[in-house]
This record gives C-alpha cells, sequence and structure tokens, in this order.
C-alpha cells in the first residue's frame, strides 16, 4: 500500500472517531437538559446523505462531505441557518428555552470532550507502551550545531546538560523547548571536555521561525540501518539490509546519519547513489526517493524506554496533554505573520503529521495531538465555531441581554464565509506547495 493511502486512511479514521465523539459532547447535556437533537451527523449532508436513520426524535447519519461533523439541536441558530422554526414560538424542548448555563454547557461540551480524549490517549499511550526519550548516555557523539547557533557559542559535538539550570533529561526534544518555551540559559558540555553555560535570547523562538532554523540541533548517529521500510519503498527494492552501514551518498563521504539526509534532501527526486558497507564488503546501491520525499530508510534509534505505572501515567498523560496545548497556543501566534499564514495547512498537512507506515502507537500519538488541536480552534471566538456561542452567551450571561435573532443570523453567516475562506486558504497552501514545494 502506498504511504499517500496509508496516511489518507489513518486521517479519515482518526478525524471520523474525534468528530464522533466532538458532536457527542454537544449531544449527550443536550438530551440530559431534554433539548431535542433533529440530527446526528459524522460529515455534512449537502443535499444528501450517504447513510440516514431515524430513531426517536433524531435522524442519524453520514455525509458525503468530509469537512466535519454537526449536530442540529432544535431552536438554534447554526450552520443549517433554520429561519423557519426559529420564526414560530419558543418550544420547552428548544435550545433558546433553556437557562443560559444549560446552554454554555451543551456548546463547551464537544471541546471538553476532545480535551478529555486527547489526554485520556496519552495516558493510554504512556501506561502501555511508555516513552521514548533520549539522554546523553545514547548520544555519545551529542549533536551537530546548526550554524547560526555557533555564533552563541555550540559547538559540534555539544551534549546538553541543564535548560535553565535545571536538569534536562530528554535531550533530543531540545529544539521545541528553544521554539516553543522560555530557555534563559543553556549548560553544554563540548567534546574538548569543558562545560559552558550559554544565553539565550529572549526572541530566539521567532529568530529561529523568522530564519527557517527549527532544528538548531540534529542527533550525530551513526548511519547504520535499523529499519527499513515494506516492499513499497525504494529502499526495499534496491536491495537494503539490516545492519548496512552508509559509507557514501552520490560520492560524497558521511560519518553521521544527519549528513546522509542532507545529502538525499539536497538532491530532490533524483536517483541517488549509495556506496554501503555489509559484511565486510562494499557495494553500490541506487535508490529514487518516493512521491513524499522517502526512501524507507531509518539508523537504530538512540532513545530507551520509560516505562509508567497506572497512577504516574494518569499524571503524566495530563501534564503532557497540558503541555502540548500550551506548545499549539504558543506556536499559533506565528500564523499571524506573513511567513506563519504561507505555512498554514489543511487537510494535506494534517495527513502529513501520521506516519508512511501503519503504526497503532504514532496513530494514537497523534489523534490526541490533533484532539487538542480541535479543542483548541473550536474555542476560538468565532460566530459559527463553538467559541462564536460560547461568546455570545457569556455576553448574555454578564448583561442579561440576549442579542436578537437577526443579528446572531448575520454573525452565524459572516462566521460560516469566513470558515470556508479559512478553509479554501489553507488548502490552496497544501496545492501549492505540493506542486512548487515549501
Amino acid at each position: 500500500m502506498s504511504p499517500f493511502l496509508v496516511k489518507a486512511i489513518q486521517l479519515l479514521l482518526s478525524l471520523s472517531f474525534l468528530i464522533v465523539l466532538h458532536e457527542l459532547g454537544h449531544f449527550i447535556p443536550a438530551k440530559l437538559f431534554k433539548t431535542r437533537v433533529e440530527k446526528f451527523f459524522l460529515f455534512f449532508d449537502v443535499k444528501f446523505a450517504l447513510f440516514s436513520k431515524k430513531i426517536g426524535d433524531t435522524v442519524y447519519g453520514i455525509g458525503w462531505l468530509p469537512l466535519g461533523g454537526y449536530v442540529k439541536i432544535s431552536g438554534m441558530i447554526d450552520e443549517s441557518m433554520d429561519k423557519e422554526q426559529m420564526a414560530l414560538p419558543p418550544q420547552p424542548w428548544e435550545f433558546r428555552s433553556k437557562p443560559a448555563w444549560q446552554r454554555l454547557i451543551i456548546m463547551l461540551g464537544g471541546v471538553t470532550v476532545n480535551i478529555i480524549v486527547g489526554f485520556v490517549i496519552y495516558m493510554g499511550i504512556l501506561h502501555f507502551y511508555g516513552q521514548d526519550i533520549t539522554t546523553n548516555e545514547q548520544l555519545p557523539d551529542g549533536f551537530a550545531v546548526h550554524e547560526s547557533f555557533k555564533d552563541y557559542g555550540f559547538q559540534d559535538g555539544d551534549q546538553i546538560l541543564s535548560l535553565n539550570g535545571e536538569t534536562f533529561e530528554n535531550v533530543t526534544a531540545i529544539n521545541k523547548y528553544l521554539f516553543l518555551r522560555d530557555v534563559n540559559t543553556i549548560e553544554v558540555l563540548h567534546n574538548t571536555g569543558q562545560k559552558q553555560t550559554i544565553e539565550m535570547p529572549e526572541d530566539i523562538g521567532a529568530i529561529m521561525f523568522e530564519n527557517d532554523v527549527l532544528r538548531p540541533f540534529t542527533q550525530r548517529v551513526a548511519p547504520i540501518l535499523g529499519v527499513i521500510g515494506d516492499k513499497s519503498f525504494p529502499a526495499a527494492v534496491a536491495g537494503f539490509k539490516l545492519d548496512d552501514t552508509i559509507l557514501e551518498v552520490n560520492g560524497t563521504p558521511i560519518v553521521f546519519w544527519h549528513e546522509f539526509q542532507n545529502l538525499v534532501k539536497e538532491n530532490g527526486q533524483k536517483e541517488n547513489v549509495f556506496l554501503i558497507s555489509r559484511d565486510g564488503a562494499q557495494l553500490t546501491l541506487k535508490a529514487t526517493p518516493n512521491e513524499t520525499g522517502q526512501i524507507g530508510l531509518m539508523p537504530y534509534s538512540s532513545s530507551i524506554r520509560k516505562e509508567y505505572t497506572l497512577v504516574e501515567s494518569i499524571t503524566g498523560g495530563v501534564g503532557y496533554g497540558m503541555d502540548v496545548l500550551k506548545d499549539y497556543v504558543t506556536q499559533f501566534k506565528y500564523v499571524f505573520t506573513k511567513k506563519g499564514a504561507s505555512q498554514v495547512g489543511g487537510f494535506g498537512a494534517i495527513g502529513g503529521l501520521f506516519p508512511d507506515t501503519w503504526d497503532w502507537t504514532s496513530f494514537w500519538q497523534t489523534t490526541a495531538l490533533i484532539s487538542i488541536i480541535l479543542a483548541f480552534m473550536n474555542i476560538l471566538p468565532i460566530p459559527a465555531l463553538d467559541g462564536g456561542h460560547v461568546m455570545f452567551l457569556l455576553y448574555e450571561m454578564i448583561s442579561g441581554r440576549k442579542p436578537n435573532d437577526k443579528f446572531m443570523e448575520y454573525a452565524q453567516m459572516l462566521g460560516f464565509f469566513l470558515l470556508i475562506a479559512l478553509v479554501l486558504f489553507a488548502n490552496g497552501n497544501d496545492i501549492y506547495r505540493y506542486f512548487f514545494g515549501s
């Protein structure tokens, strides 16, 4: 199965799972508060549905347009724009007849479920799989450092000892911390044996973003093959085997794995010639990257598995989920820059988060991330999103006055057209990057 198809299936399965749970977050409190739910749909049923069945007062179904899902709640101005219903006198079972606090809980239900789902998935991953971390013991050759960071005092071969005076355990997370967290000082051990504490600029994250240096530290590991993709990848067709050592890429000698990656990337979609060592003999193999730029080779992992007890996985999962949410919120500010806007992605970018081959741990890890992203995006105060409804409900609860229906209709329409524009823009970026590169 092609990597593209594997990613597409994972994306569809993940979004379907999350959309159903999100809509259940609205559906369940609506039912608890005796509010009629007319429709519960996975995907949008514009003009027609792939499947529908009415049970009680609710029509359950699957639409054909995979851009989300929805529950249609009686007496609520939403994307259905049911003006005829809103023109009739309010009924006891309608959303508009319920107290503001009940309506608020109904509207917050989807976001709440997405947050909980993300946290629970992280708990499960930590408990059943653990967490891969890399310490300095697993990286005896330290990091290769980007040239721009050498101006601060870093050197190739550096090991990371501490951040802000605190011991740093998972050293491969250094790039993320620099980009998204407050890092003031980094203590390193140079390969000369000398320790040095380096002060970082206050706006180091912005500097990294503007200069497109998001991975200033790259692991220096030996180019010995520990993973080879299945027969759908060029590496398997070319004849690579486990424990092969790559000596040269396109005539250039290499010592570390990142050098292999850089040379293959520089060569684009052209054929690569590799000189490898196998069982004491040298031979030449050729491979051209697939449509996603992959050859299907990985070195032996430099990480170790950190195990969690049940209690540790609960607290660890919540903490991990909170860090993911805070990091995403921090990263979101870059969207409002010219460069950030050009990097906004749609379904192609989301699909790219999944691995090329099926792996359940990676699938659930990515699904948890998407769930938390959906929670944050949905709570933004934009009409047509849950956050827009929450914004107007809070106004009502504070002021004691409801926004009139005509205003809500116009706000809903404005929000809907804004969302459509954002969807088109984001997916347009994906298409542009596919044909013209990043």
